[in-house]
């Protein structure tokens, strides 16, 4: 044993994947391996920190995770048959006579693999992102919970739900090829961005942002891009994370309220992660196979790189959301591009360009429509329009910061003194 040191707990997530891809590959049955995994983390939680990490940490959690999934196995009388099997492949010396730090683990890495399986189609958006978390990630069931606002026994139901569906469509751990591996590490990228915008903006709750949720996000988006460091989207995605999570310092005011953009103290904002961003983006970029989380990384560059408000190239935000929209119809897209025409344009242009996006059903009564309005009759002078229409926005918003700040918008418009 090593001595122990503050990284177990990263480490402990980090080989997480690693050790519930030896044990599936080995054992089969997802659902189960996953649950001996967990219990391994937490036997390591408990026992690494006063003993030291072992020498072979992740051989030492191979090893514990497989006799828990044996014990689990022999403690179900309805299930012999399974009990021999996976009796008959687990040799009694890798059980019994070496100590967990003396088993070698097999060097295959199994986390591409686990992220497919976790983002498979068979599973809804909420499931996917909550199998990921906890079984790529290691994040309990609790962390996973308290991440999402959502009771412990919900986000249970939700993760079994999700493994009896992988264990229902019989799905095997492997690597999907041609279109099928395309569309499925798209899957994948979705859910870390889904995962990742709700850590940044969270849809519901007292809290603005949930920070652990989006640097898991990007612990995964950044293992996801050292396991297909050719992909440019993955790149992309990543870069966009960290030119976003650069700016969060300065997101957030004194006691928690929303701090828009153009009013951040850009001071506040981590250079490092901006120059590792624009970095990464501007040796993606050149490649050619431009995406679209690659335009939202050089759209964030952008912002990011400008010293203040007045310097924000907004022409060449305009162009990169002109080719964003060549993508496909996405109604955050047009409204962000909104803004984008109103300040190269003018506010009138913006608000004309507005009243077209009023016939999609999911923007029309959308608080971030309402309030794009509202700020751009400000822009106007409108001071009466704009605060009517804040406070329509700040009435369907979800977000309790979000409903603050724009009731304050409403409020210093209808009082300015």
């Amino acid at each position: 044993m090593s001595t122990p040191n503050h990284g177990a707990e990263d480490l402990l997530r980090e080989l997480a994947p690693q050790v519930l891809g030896v044990l599936v590959r080995r054992y089969g049955a997802f659902d189960a391996c996953e649950d001996a995994v967990q219990e391994a983390l937490l036997a390591a939680a408990l026992r690494w920190p006063g003993e030291g990490v072992p020498d072979s940490p992740r051989g030492w959690l191979v090893t514990v995770a497989s006799r828990k999934l044996v014990d689990q196995v022999r403690s179900e009388a309805a299930r012999r048959r399974r009990e021999d099997a996976l009796a008959l492949a687990t040799p009694q010396s890798a059980l019994l006579a070496h100590s967990a730090d003396a088993v070698p683990a097999s060097d295959q890495d199994d986390s591409l693999a686990l992220l497919f399986l976790c983002c498979h189609p068979s599973l809804s958006a909420p499931s996917q992102i909550a199998l990921t978390l906890r079984a790529v990630g290691g994040l309990t069931t609790a962390q996973i919970a308290a991440a999402f606002l959502v009771p412990e026994a919900t986000m249970a139901q939700r993760i079994s739900r999700a493994k009896q569906a992988i264990k229902t469509a019989g799905t095997t751990l492997s690597l999907p090829e041609g279109s099928d591996g395309v569309e499925r590490l798209a899957a994948v990228r979705h859910v870390l961005y889904l995962t990742f915008n709700e850590g940044y903006s969270t849809t519901g709750g007292t809290d603005l942002t949930a920070p652990e949720l989006s640097a898991e996000a990007i612990r995964l988006t950044r293992l996801l891009h050292r396991l297909v460091p050719e992909d440019p989207e993955t790149a992309g995605l990543l870069a966009l994370m960290l030119l976003t999570e650069a700016r969060r310092p300065a997101r957030t005011g004194p006691h928690g309220e929303l701090v828009p953009l153009a009013e951040q103290d850009r001071a506040d904002w981590d250079r490092a992660l901006i120059a590792e961003g624009v970095d990464l983006i501007s040796r993606t970029l050149p490649r050619g196979q431009v995406g679209p989380y690659q335009l939202q990384a050089a759209i964030a560059a952008v912002h990011d790189e400008a010293e203040h408000t007045d310097a924000t190239d907004w022409p060449q935000i305009l162009a990169l959301y002109d080719l964003l929209e060549r993508f496909g119809p996405n109604p955050v897209v047009s409204l962000n591009r909104v803004v984008a025409v109103a300040m190269v344009q003018g506010p009138a242009a913006g608000l004309d360009l507005l009243a077209r996006l009023e016939s999609d059903k999911r923007l029309a009564r959308h608080h971030r429509l309402l309030a794009t309005r509202a700020h751009l009759l400000e822009m106007l002078g409108r001071h009466q329009a704009a605060a009517c229409a804040y406070r329509e926005a700040a009435g369907r918003s979800a977000s309790g910061p979000e409903r603050r700040h724009l009731t304050q918008r409403a409020q210093r418009l209808e009082n300015p003194a």
